[in-house]
């Protein structure tokens, strides 16, 4: 099971975001207390679409505690694969449910 990022830079205010994802939702909200990102700012909590935006400082530290660095394209994979309109990706364990 992991927590992924992209490399996405969409600004808001000073900063750049990012998206976090992760194969379940104890995993995301985990991620998101080990890095100080509050479970409130969670997005579309409880659909395929489930991720935080994070900023750049935080991606970094999420890396740091074993986030899974995956391109924008990789993202959408899971997004179909949780919609199961995909196959899973190969990079997302056999344990991982849709």
């Amino acid at each position: 099971m992991s927590v992924y990022v992209d490399p996405a830079r969409h600004p808001y205010g000073r900063m750049m975001m990012c998206h976090m994802m992760a194969d379940s939702t104890e995993e995301l909200l985990a991620m998101a207390d080990k890095i100080g990102v509050a479970r409130k700012w969670i997005q579309k909590a409880g659909t395929r679409f489930e991720h935080f935006d994070i900023a750049k400082s935080k991606r970094t530290e999420a890396i740091a505690l074993g986030a899974v660095e995956v391109s924008a394209m990789d993202m959408a994979r899971i997004t179909r694969w949780r919609a199961g309109r995909g196959p899973r990706p190969s990079f997302i364990s056999d344990q991982a449910k849709p």
